[in-house]
């Protein structure tokens, strides 16, 4: 792999991004960190891939859309984001530290969160919610706006009175951020939250935009 393709390529945490010499990179399409961009892998415009303290793999002949954000993390244990071949990310889709399998189809503007797993040749639709630990069986469907939630899977739809407390048993502030999700109360919670992020992103500050291989290899 080689990292010559166009796009905005960051240096982070001592990682540069690497891409296939057949993939494309839209200019302004950002990458950050351990990011893995594979064979005939297409990003688009506007799109960002952060890998943080993890990584960030793009399978064989994927899509990852316009304004699409993936983001890995390792502030509550390793999550990476890792895309199988032939996966379809829709602009405006947000992916955290989730796996994708192969030949599955993520919407526009839906969310795959934290632990997920989307099995192979799913589809989630239109401004779906895959819920953090989530597991998506292969070729499953989740329509439009709905809520999936656990393993085994429970959807639920915009508006269900089951929906707080099918959200309050994933512990997602544990998840995501390693925190008690059950400590303090929720204006002490979420200023915990916001200070994990502070610390988890004050790593940019030495960041290395690199512009070009002769920049990269001066930055190497």
């Amino acid at each position: 792999m080689i990292t010559n393709s166009p796009g905005i390529r960051v240096k982070h945490r001592g990682a540069l991004p690497q891409v296939h010499p057949t993939a494309y990179v839209a200019p302004t399409a950002t990458l950050v960190g351990d990011v893995r961009i594979g064979p005939h892998a297409r990003v688009m415009y506007g799109a960002v891939l952060d890998a943080e303290g993890a990584f960030i793999e793009v399978g064989e002949a994927t899509v990852v859309c316009e304004n699409a954000v993936l983001r890995a993390s390792a502030v509550a244990g390793d999550q990476p984001v890792v895309l199988g071949d032939h996966v379809f990310v829709g602009p405006h889709a947000t992916l955290l530290g989730c796996a994708v399998e192969r030949c599955s189809y993520v919407a526009t503007s839906a969310s795959v969160l934290q632990e997920a797993r989307v099995g192979a040749g799913s589809v989630v639709a239109v401004a779906a919610l895959v819920h953090a630990r989530a597991v998506l069986p292969e070729e499953f469907f989740v329509p439009p706006h709905m809520l999936a939630l656990g393993d085994p899977l429970r959807l639920l739809a915009p508006g269900d009175p089951a929906v707080p407390q099918a959200i309050s048993q994933v512990g997602f502030a544990g998840v995501a951020f390693g925190i008690d999700p059950s400590g303090g109360d929720r204006m002490a919670r979420y200023e915990k939250i916001t200070e994990v992020r502070v610390n988890e992103f004050a790593a940019h500050r030495d960041d290395e935009v690199v512009t070009s291989p002769e920049t990269e290899a001066a930055a190497g």
